[in-house]
């Protein structure tokens, strides 16, 4: 039994409240246990200069952690004069995930703004943050009929060893432990998109590797059931 009191292969709860903000095109509070993003996407006009004329449409990511996010206040990136390495890392993570879906075409000249910032952090953000990413996205493409520039749903869940056993969905002070973690990115049809796995203490087996993917693909079915119900909701 986990610290929490979870099973193995469960995830932790989900809270999803969609259209969280009036402004954006589309939005979402999502919340994985203690674990809270506020996820946002709007539809612009234009593209960037590389991409002008060509009838494809573009996709970026921008992701930042609030400053009291940790417990701990951290200084913002404008107060830095830049964006830290992982901060750099997390928002082009999300914004490959989501590009892998995307049809470019069906999207015609624009550009779908992405914007993650993590409220309150307990683990899992950079998954937190592209499943709940591709909610917004859904809800802001369907404002504007562009549903079909959406190929397929994405979403991100962590696994990892702890205390031996492996497990799903894993909070700050089970990964802070973790002798493996991994972060699991993959497709609704269950295709891969990207897996970022370590070994913290000893190695592990090719074996170790196909029981941590099963265990994250069941975690992705669940994620991607709970994106189909809050993307719904804008056409009920």
């Amino acid at each position: 039994m986990r610290g929490d009191g979870r099973r193995s292969d469960q995830l932790r709860p989900l809270e999803l409240e969609v259209d969280y903000l009036e402004q954006p095109h589309g939005s979402v509070l999502y919340a994985q246990g203690k674990t809270i993003v506020l996820c946002t996407a709007t539809v612009e006009e234009g593209v960037p200069r590389w991409l002008a004329r060509s009838g494809r449409g573009w996709m970026t990511a921008e992701y930042a952690m609030l400053p009291a996010s940790t417990g701990e206040r951290t200084q913002r990136a404008v107060s830095r004069g830049r964006p830290d390495g992982r901060t750099v890392e997390i928002q082009r993570l999300i914004g490959r995930a989501l590009r892998s879906v995307c049809d470019f075409e069906a999207l015609g000249e624009r550009t779908l703004w992405l914007d993650c910032d993590v409220l309150q952090a307990d683990g899992g953000t950079r998954c937190a943050a592209i499943t709940g990413a591709w909610i917004a996205a859904s809800r802001a493409l369907d404002r504007f009929g562009l549903s079909k520039a959406l190929s397929g749903s994405i979403a991100a869940v962590s696994v990892g060893i702890v205390g031996g056993e492996a497990v799903l969905d894993l909070d700050y002070a089970e990964d802070s432990g973790a002798e493996t973690d991994m972060n699991v990115v993959m497709t609704g049809d269950g295709r891969l998109v990207e897996v970022q796995a370590t070994a913290e203490k000893d190695p592990f087996s090719r074996e170790l590797l196909d029981q941590l993917l099963d265990l994250a693909a069941g975690g992705i079915d669940e994620l991607t059931s709970a994106q189909a119900q809050a993307a719904g909701e804008s056409r009920a």
